[in-house]
């Protein structure tokens, strides 16, 4: 007995009293069902009913945002089974003790039968159905559509939210975590129209279903009276009538407040004001509009035989709400503005100095006059924060912090011209319109968009400039949607990764030692300056930028480089023995996924001939004309035809040649990875998709 009572108090310590409410509240409503209720219970659930849907109509009032009641799909279930379950249970009680009198059902039914209606049953039954009409007719279709609606556009915009969410997060605007949470907010903002939509259903459902009760109570009761309890035709039909009318009423109110609850749900636009806020705002916001309806009210109130108080009442009211709007316009409009300093006098010009020589900005970024906004301190600029984020993705992606970005506006540039430049040297230009959106063409979208055609600067994509009201039509597209700071941002971004390696100057590799003789300060004193001077470093570094490998693991770089550094002083040697340490990444940026390589490879003869190649030269090595014209185009065509396949474009070469072919490739075929054979890690498995210069 101590055991089981032991076993009982494990289990119950284990369970979360909050956990048991559902389970507890749905049985309770199924029980309704089968067992008899008293009058007073039925008083009781039906005025918990109707403060029920009085809390959830308040709550969807004051929510900002549609997934802050992510959960009301679920509560329409359950309000909706509730009310069915009294309907039940009420009905029970009336086919048994309606003979009895008007309080037969409890005082609420009672309530709504006599004082509500007035206990003309003939009123009560013109009342309920037109409750029944506005329920059905109206609220719940309307709000049915709408979620129907925002259900297919919805699922139609994720895949452009989505594309924008990964550039936001590729240009280092946000972390891994907050793109997790914003992908998860767009699957359940899905989710909720989906379930909306299907619960809508329920509702109709309970208006067609309180029609069918509310008809059989009055069929079935009057039968009971006459038959069972010998009761008047008359006396039947007033009492259980009423009593009818009385239960359908007391279940369809609660269902109108809930359906109109719903539809406020469904068509709230996601603001950080609640529906007060926002109607007051946005309806009385124009003084004018508010003058030419008090004029109009009090037009209609001079008119003989009109309720001619009322509507001069309203519209002294409104006159007097509009005096007082154009009162704190105008005090707005007057308040004064900060008095701006006088400038300064102009000093005598003085002679020429050294310090009149100013460094060359190593990274650069030129404004027109109306993006001045965007990189403006003082406002707010949103490009300037998107900069930040981007230096400190670069510095954690590639190994080294990029030299800032020094901003300036030139008034010879378009207005909203911007141009970005590497070591004073243009490298590259596009324009952004500030309030509006560039909606980027993936590839397939479902319709076109009015605006001013353009291409996308990072990647030359098709794109359109879009007011900003076109936004959500154009997610709803397809379209990858994006505002005027992260457009320059973006480009920025990709100019940086295309050049890495022109940015690493030798300032920059001796802050990268500096920075890791914190930790391994034994291994760079030995390496810098007494094996390998800073000049060879800094040119293999800038070799595995050049090629797209990031140089983050510098543990590895300066092993390899303290290794072979005593036999050879070579550059491009050592950078080929740097690959073969880090070829486990190189691949794995290559095919994040898989075990499994899809590559192309030479002809053997043709490899054979490249061999023969570089063994023959003294010193650079050359490729005849015609030879390389035929490994141009066959290589362009092969990387063509595998992203097409959507696979990565990479050769697999012998060691040899590797660096050859990859200066001569990446030249015109910038997509185009050159691999060697001891990069390629024993794990995997290689998949030979084309040969390059074969006669197949």
């Amino acid at each position: 007995m101590a055991s089981a009572s032991l076993t009982l108090r494990n289990i119950t310590a284990h369970i979360n009293p909050s956990q048991l409410g559902a389970p507890i509240l749905i049985i309770m409503i199924l029980a309704m069902m089968v067992l008899p209720l008293p009058a007073f219970a039925l008083d009781l659930f039906f005025t918990f009913n109707i403060a029920l849907s009085v809390l959830i109509l308040l709550v969807a009032v004051q929510v900002k945002k549609t997934l802050e009641f992510s959960v009301f799909p679920t509560v329409l279930l359950v309000t909706t089974l509730l009310r069915l379950s009294l309907n039940v249970a009420s009905t029970r009680v009336v086919m048994l003790e309606g003979h009895t009198g008007g309080a037969a059902a409890g005082k609420v039914i009672e309530a709504f039968g006599q004082f509500l209606v007035g206990g003309n049953y003939t009123v009560g039954i013109i009342v309920f159905l037109i409750l029944v009409i506005i329920n059905f007719m109206v609220i719940t279709k309307g709000a049915g559509r709408v979620a129907e609606v925002s259900a297919r556009f919805t699922l139609d915009a994720m895949p452009g939210k989505q594309m924008a969410i990964d550039a936001d997060l590729n240009s280092g605007l946000i972390g891994e975590d907050e793109a997790r949470q914003r992908r998860a907010e767009i699957a359940q903002e899905a989710e909720f129209f989906g379930s909306m939509d299907g619960a809508s259903k329920f509702v109709r459902g309970d208006a067609i279903a309180g029609i069918i009760i509310t008809l059989i109570n009055v069929v079935g009761g009057l039968i009971i009276g006459v038959v069972q309890h010998d009761l008047a035709v008359g006396d039947a039909a007033r009492i259980y009538t009423l009593l009818a009318i009385g239960d359908g009423l007391v279940a369809q109110i609660p269902s109108l407040v809930i359906s109109i609850a719903a539809g406020m749900v469904v068509t709230r636009v996601s603001d950080e004001k609640d529906v007060a806020v926002q109607f007051a705002s946005q309806v009385f916001h124009n003084h004018t509009v508010v003058f030419i309806t008090a004029g109009i009210l009090g037009g209609m109130g001079i008119i003989p035989g009109m309720p001619n108080l009322v509507f001069l009442m309203l519209s002294g009211g409104l006159g007097t709400l509009g005096w007082k709007m154009m009162k704190k316009a105008a005090r707005a409009r007057l308040r004064p503005e900060p008095v701006k300093a006088a400038p300064a006098p102009i000093p005598d010009a003085q002679e020429a100095s050294w310090a009149d020589v100013a460094p060359l900005d190593v990274l650069g970024l030129e404004v027109g006059y109306r993006l001045i906004p965007l990189v403006d301190k003082t406002q707010d600029g949103e490009l300037l924060r998107r900069i930040r984020g981007i230096r400190k993705k670069f510095a954690q992606e590639v190994g080294f912090l990029v030299s800032p970005v020094h901003i300036r506006d030139n008034l010879e540039l378009k207005p909203n011209a911007y141009r970005i430049l590497l070591k004073g040297v243009e490298v590259g230009q596009g324009e952004a319109f500030p309030g509006q959106f560039l909606a980027i063409n993936p590839g397939r979208v479902a319709g076109t968009l009015p605006g001013a055609v353009t291409k996308d600067p990072a990647f030359g994509l098709d794109a359109i400039w879009v007011e900003s009201r076109l936004r959500d039509q154009a997610q709803a597209y397809g379209y990858t949607v994006v505002d005027a700071s992260t457009v320059v941002a973006t480009h920025l971004n990709n100019l940086l990764l295309n050049n890495a390696a022109a940015l690493l100057g030798r300032q920059e590799v001796q802050q990268l030692l500096d920075h890791l003789a914190k930790e391994m300060p034994k291994l760079v004193e030995d390496l810098v300056p007494k094996t390998l001077p800073l000049g060879t470093l800094q040119k293999v570094l800038q070799n595995l930028l050049d090629e797209g490998v990031h140089i983050r693991d510098m543990r590895t770089i300066i092993e390899i480089l303290a290794d072979h550094a005593p036999r050879t002083q070579s550059a491009d040697e050592l950078t080929t023995q740097v690959r073969v340490a880090l070829g486990r990444a190189i691949v794995q940026d290559l095919y994040p996924t898989g075990n499994e390589m899809q590559v192309m490879t030479l002809d053997p003869q043709l490899e054979r001939l490249l061999l023969q190649t570089v063994n023959g030269s003294a010193g650079a090595a050359a490729l005849e004309p015609g030879l390389a014209d035929g490994l141009l185009k066959e290589a362009a065509a092969a990387t063509a035809r595998q992203e097409e396949l959507g696979m990565p474009a990479v050769l697999l070469v012998p060691g040899a040649i590797r660096l050859l072919l990859s200066r001569f490739l990446r030249r015109n075929i910038p997509q185009l990875k050159v691999i060697a054979h001891g990069e390629v890690p024993e794990t995997k498995l290689l998949k030979v998709t084309s040969i390059i210069g074969g006669r197949s």
